[in-house]
């Protein structure tokens, strides 16, 4: 046999392509996704509607060919048929896989629904959680005399003391961090 690297593609036959994919050549496999490539992608592109998958797809029935050259039955079909089924197959097997990761994800929003009307401490415990993240997110100024006032039992004039600012500077301060957890809230249930 010549070498497959000399060799022009289109004089190369089916039969030839098969012969160095069974002896390992990798210039084989090279040949094959060159001549076969465009339509396995094609299939699994029409069939999953997304590049980047429609790409993982084709790739590994390239690399299926390759490892498993010898459950190819010639007598059964065509080199492109037999690539096209592998193909069909894998993307099946994708399109199962998104449905099955969208019901876990969708049973593990109602889980956690049941979850937070059984316990009202999950609800608690979310917000807590969403208080935190809002406070981290405000300037230290503000951060600090909303926990004085609400977590530190302070008075105003006693937060503002501690503080070492007018009362007025305090109260501005308040009502800052307050109106941008608000609006933080606000967006976290859609009421904005």
């Amino acid at each position: 046999m010549e070498d497959p690297t000399t060799v022009p593609e289109s004089a190369l036959d089916d039969r030839t392509l098969l012969a160095l994919l069974q002896q390992r050549v990798p210039a084989g496999l090279a040949l094959l996704y060159d001549r076969y490539g465009r339509i396995v992608y094609g299939l699994a592109l029409r069939m999953l509607g997304d590049v980047g998958a429609a790409e993982e797809v084709t790739q590994d029935v390239f690399l299926r060919c390759w490892q498993h050259i010898d459950r190819y039955q010639p007598a059964q079909g065509t080199l492109a048929a037999w690539l096209l089924a592998i193909a069909h197959h894998r993307a099946i097997d994708e399109l199962r896989s998104r449905r099955q990761r969208q019901r876990r994800h969708e049973q593990g929003d109602e889980e956690l629904a049941t979850l937070a009307t059984r316990d009202p401490a999950l609800d608690e415990l979310l917000l807590r959680d969403e208080v935190r993240r809002g406070l981290s997110q405000l300037p230290d100024a503000q951060r600090e005399a909303i926990e004085l006032i609400f977590w530190g039992g302070l008075t105003r004039r006693e937060a503002a003391a501690r503080l070492g600012v007018p009362l007025g500077t305090l109260h501005t301060r308040l009502r800052l961090g307050m109106e941008r957890l608000r609006q933080s809230f606000a967006r976290l249930f859609d009421e904005a």
